[in-house]
């Protein structure tokens, strides 16, 4: 059985709602082919009525050459302007389509994979698909027909002069050939190397001010130098294959016109053709070149670029959002965990052989010192990871067979990193979608954002990354979104980390009072009178569950909650 395309998707992509331009711009580019006959026609005409001194043909062809001129300026006109309207539609839906299939990966995925590899292939990548797989491909249509146009035309004038340039036109396609596959290899190579080097800029750019404040600034321009000079190194490579296979084709095509020139030449000599007949062979020698020449290294072009389209398609498989069944948005019963153990590497895991059950409505606290796995806990929760062992259900379904998507309209994550886009307050909170004034206006007070929306304004510009806010403000923006949001389980990894304490208890507070939500809080804040309205405490240490029970529970336990919470505890307010 045949394996899928994996890059015709993409390409229906590009031709939706299009095929109608691809077929104008081919039209007019082929019109192309009768004017370059008609020029050649022309001089090979002009030069005869000189050597015969008719000066009423001669104006004659002057003036079918002004109409020449005119035609062919509006021809090219027309077929640029269809063309730019054709590549930008098609580049426009590939990279559409491409960012939705991205978007349908895991959610785990952008975690593990480097964002490099999606700059590079939705912005330099995209310039060389239109350019090498697109615009090549009117070329394509165009040339072989050009070729045999051009053949029947010469035939007319002469079956020997135009036996020979067929043969001679053997000359520039050796050339090619030999360059083609290596022209292939090194365009993936420069596509690669690209993805690394917006990765290294992406990553000393976002790292700017840990580089300053450790006056790194010498060593991370010489990361910069090292990532730039071999991106430099595989472009002057590519550049010097390109240039080598232009050379060769280009030095064997002048020895082609040369034949033909002096074989027309001898044949002048000998009666059997006019001196215009061989200026009109010579001009359109290179419309026989042309497709010999080109047409491999458009070939080569177009399979490089191709490969380009696979590789953004391997890109938006790996790590794909699995598929699965959809669950209601409600937890009727329990989200339940049974000896979870897992591990970003197979060796070194991070929890092991958890047990834990989160009833439906009920308030739950995760505690532990950090890096004893609170954090992962909460992302296998959301569905992020997949590998772990043991069970891990949600009304008694397992979680890896729930469709992530379904997954989504029941959980929330309200994160220890925040990020903002580069917009208004509002369109944060409500992540660009449209909800009731009223629900956007409780979520804000519940947040503890009301303060800042009444200071700065709902239509306030967060900033790149959102550094037109503080940490706090940033945080309780992430609140808003979760709070608006609404889903049945929300979960909370360190939420409430970076704001003050009068704030962090306020709208731990608030989250408490929420009726009919599950809520699983991870927290470090020990906070005695908060952590007792919590129905049960789960305490990890080193990735073990070690104990779980209510705040008087764990307290009369004198285990290692009550040593967590003596050392740390936040004085009672």
């Amino acid at each position: 059985m045949r394996k899928p395309d994996p890059a015709q998707p993409y390409v229906r992509a590009m031709l939706e709602r299009n095929r109608l331009r691809f077929l104008g711009t081919a039209a007019l580019r082929l019109t192309e082919i009768p004017s370059m006959l008609a020029v050649s026609w022309l001089l090979g005409e002009v030069i005869d009525a000189v050597g015969t001194g008719n000066r009423t043909r001669l104006l004659r062809l002057l003036w079918a050459a002004a109409g020449v001129v005119v035609f062919l300026g509006v021809e090219e006109t027309l077929y640029y302007r269809a063309l730019s309207a054709c590549l930008g539609r098609a580049l426009t839906q590939y990279k559409s389509y491409a960012f939705r299939r991205l978007s349908e990966k895991g959610i785990g995925a952008f975690a593990r994979e480097s964002t490099g590899r999606y700059l590079s292939v939705l912005t330099g990548d995209v310039s060389v698909i239109g350019s090498d797989y697109l615009q090549t491909l009117f070329e394509l249509i165009m040339l072989p027909l050009n070729f045999a146009a051009t053949l029947v035309f010469l035939l007319a004038y002469s079956p020997a002069l135009t036996g020979a340039a067929v043969i001679l036109c053997v000359l520039p396609f050796l050339g090619v050939a030999l360059f083609g596959p290596e022209l292939s290899r090194r365009e993936k190579a420069l596509s690669d190397a690209g993805e690394g080097f917006i990765s290294r800029i992406r990553d000393l750019l976002s790292g700017f001010a840990v580089i300053k404040s450790f006056k790194s600034e010498k060593e991370a321009g010489r990361i910069f130098d090292g990532e730039n000079r071999r991106l430099e190194q595989v472009r002057s490579r590519r550049l010097l294959w390109r240039g080598a296979m232009r050379g060769v084709g280009g030095s064997l095509s002048v020895i082609m016109q040369f034949g033909i020139f002096f074989i027309g030449a001898y044949l002048t000599l000998r009666g059997r053709i006019t001196v215009g007949t061989v200026l009109i062979f010579t001009n359109l020698s290179n419309s026989l070149i042309q497709p010999v020449q080109q047409i491999p290294q458009l070939l080569a072009q177009r399979k490089a670029a191709r490969g380009l389209i696979v590789k953004m398609a391997d890109i938006a498989a790996e790590n794909a959002a699995r598929s699965g069944e959809p669950v209601a948005p409600v937890l009727r019963d329990a989200i339940e965990l049974r000896d979870v153990s897992f591990g970003y590497e197979a060796d070194k895991p991070v929890l092991r052989d958890v047990s834990m059950r989160l009833e439906a409505g009920k308030r739950y606290a995760l505690v532990g010192a950090s890096g004893s796995g609170k954090s992962t806990l909460l992302n296998l929760l959301m569905g992020g990871c997949d590998g772990y062992q043991g069970s891990l259900t949600v009304d008694g379904k397992e979680l890896r067979e729930i469709d992530p998507d379904s997954l989504y309209d029941l959980e929330s994550l309200i994160g220890q990193s925040v990020f903002l886009f580069d917009d208004t307050v509002r369109r944060n909170i409500t992540m660009f979608r449209d909800f009731p004034k009223e629900a956007v206006d409780s979520a804000v007070e519940r947040s503890g954002l009301g303060p800042v929306i009444r200071e700065k304004g709902a239509d306030y510009r967060c900033g790149e990354g959102g550094q037109g806010l503080s940490g706090g403000e940033r945080q309780r923006v992430s609140i808003a979104r979760a709070l608006l949001r609404g889903t049945p389980v929300l979960l909370l990894d360190e939420a409430t980390a970076s704001l003050d304490n009068e704030t962090a208890r306020r709208i731990t507070e608030s989250v408490l009072a929420l009726s009919g939500i599950t809520r699983l809080a991870a927290t470090h804040r020990l906070d005695g009178e908060v952590l007792a309205r919590y129905d049960r405490i789960f305490v990890l240490r080193d990735g073990h569950l070690a104990e779980q029970g209510s705040f008087d529970e764990l307290m009369a336990k004198k285990g290692w909650f009550y040593s967590l919470y003596t050392v740390s505890a936040e004085p009672a307010a």
